[in-house]
C-alpha cells in the first residue's frame, strides 16, 4: 500500500508539474527556425506571424534564418533542440512532404522526429520573367520550349523544392523540356533572373508579389485552380490550356518530437488567436497567400496525404538527390 501511494504521489507530481509548465509557458522568447533565407515566402510570413503572436498574445518569437540543402538544415536544427516548446520551425511542403522521398539520405523523418502545432497558410507559385524578357506568355514560353527543348531554363529556390517539383509537374503536362537551375533560396534567383542569367523563375507569391507590382517583373500564369485575388489579371495554368493544373505550398509550425502536448495545444491556441486578427489576415492575403489555421490533427493528415502525392511526382521527375 505504501508503495503504491508512492507511486500515486509521484504520477500526481508529474501530471501537476506538466499541468504548471503548461500555464506558465511561455516565460522567456520563442525561437523560430526559418529554413529559408531572409526575404523569401517562407520568411515573410514567418516574421508577420511573430508580429501578430506579438500583439495578440504578447509573445516574443524571435526568427533565426538556417537556410541550406532544400530547407533541410534548418529543420535538421529544430529536430536536434530541447523538445520543450522553445523552439519552432516553420517547415513547409518542400521539408517536410517532398524531401523525404527526394533525399536518398535525410537526417529526419517529419513523421518521427517532429510534431505538427498548426498550418500557417497556402499559397500558388507563379510563373515571371523579367519585365524586358520576350516571353508575354506561359504559350510564348511553350512554343519555344518546344521548338527548342532544353535550350530555356528556369530558377527555383532549390532542388526538390515545391517551385522546383510544380515546374517539372508543367513540362510533363506541356510536354516540354526546360533546363532547371536551383539556387539556395529566391533572391539569388531573383538576381540572375534580373541579370538574364535564367530565363524564367517559379516563384512563391510572397517572393516576387512586390516586384511584379512595381512592373520589374512579368508573371505569365499561377499555378492554382483559381485565379488570385492580389494578382486578378494573370491566368491560371489551367486556363492557359492544361486544364485540371493545381499546385500549392503550404507553411506550417511543427516542434520535435516529444515537446509536452499542454505545450503544443498552447501553441496551437496562440498561433491560431494570432492568425485570426484581421490584420495578420489583410497581410498574408495582400502577399498572396490564404491563411489556414487549425488543429495539430488536422495538419498531421494533411502531411501525409501531401507526403503521398508528391512521392508520386518526385517518381515521375525522376528527381533524386544523393
Amino acid at each position: 500500500m505504501k508503495l503504491l501511494s508512492q507511486a500515486a504521489a509521484l504520477i500526481g507530481g508529474l501530471v501537476i508539474g506538466a499541468g504548471a509548465l503548461a500555464q506558465s509557458f511561455p516565460d522567456r522568447p520563442i525561437r523560430l527556425i526559418v529554413p529559408f533565407p531572409p526575404g523569401g515566402g517562407t520568411d515573410i510570413i514567418a516574421r508577420e506571424l511573430g508580429v501578430a503572436l506579438n500583439k495578440t498574445s504578447g509573445w516574443n518569437l524571435v526568427a533565426e534564418n538556417r537556410p541550406g540543402a532544400g530547407g533541410n538544415l534548418g529543420v535538421e536544427t529544430a529536430v536536434k533542440s530541447a523538445p520543450d516548446g522553445y523552439t519552432l520551425v516553420l517547415g513547409q511542403t518542400s521539408n517536410l512532404a517532398i524531401n523525404p522521398s527526394l533525399y536518398a539520405k535525410l537526417s529526419y523523418d517529419p513523421a518521427r522526429d517532429l510534431a505538427p502545432v498548426a498550418l500557417v497558410a497556402t499559397a500558388p507559385l507563379v510563373l515571371v520573367v523579367a519585365a524586358n524578357s520576350r516571353y508575354q506568355t506561359l504559350a510564348d514560353v511553350i512554343t519555344q520550349a518546344k521548338a527548342h527543348p532544353g535550350e530555356l531554363n528556369f530558377a527555383s529556390p532549390g532542388n526538390g523544392t515545391v517551385a522546383h517539383l510544380t515546374a517539372e509537374l508543367l513540362q510533363q503536362s506541356a510536354g516540354i523540356k526546360l533546363q532547371h537551375i536551383p539556387y539556395k533560396g529566391a533572391n539569388q534567383a531573383l538576381n540572375d533572373l534580373f541579370g538574364g542569367q535564367v530565363q524564367l523563375f517559379m516563384s512563391s507569391i510572397p517572393t516576387a508579389l512586390g516586384q511584379i507590382r512595381t512592373g520589374k517583373l512579368r508573371a505569365l500564369a499561377v499555378t492554382s485552380a483559381k485565379r488570385v485575388a492580389e494578382l486578378p489579371n494573370v491566368p491560371t495554368v489551367s486556363e492557359a490550356g492544361y486544364s485540371g493544373f493545381d499546385a500549392n505550398t503550404w507553411f506550417g509550425l511543427m516542434v520535435p518530437a516529444g515537446t509536452p502536448p499542454d505545450v503544443i495545444q498552447t501553441l496551437n491556441a496562440a498561433a491560431n488567436k494570432a492568425m485570426a486578427s484581421a490584420e495578420y489576415q489583410q497581410k498574408i492575403r495582400a502577399e498572396g497567400g490564404e491563411v489556414l489555421g487549425g488543429t495539430p490533427e488536422a495538419f498531421s493528415e494533411r502531411l501525409r496525404r501531401d507526403h503521398a502525392l508528391w512521392a508520386g511526382i518526385v517518381k515521375q521527375s525522376g528527381a533524386r538527390i544523393d
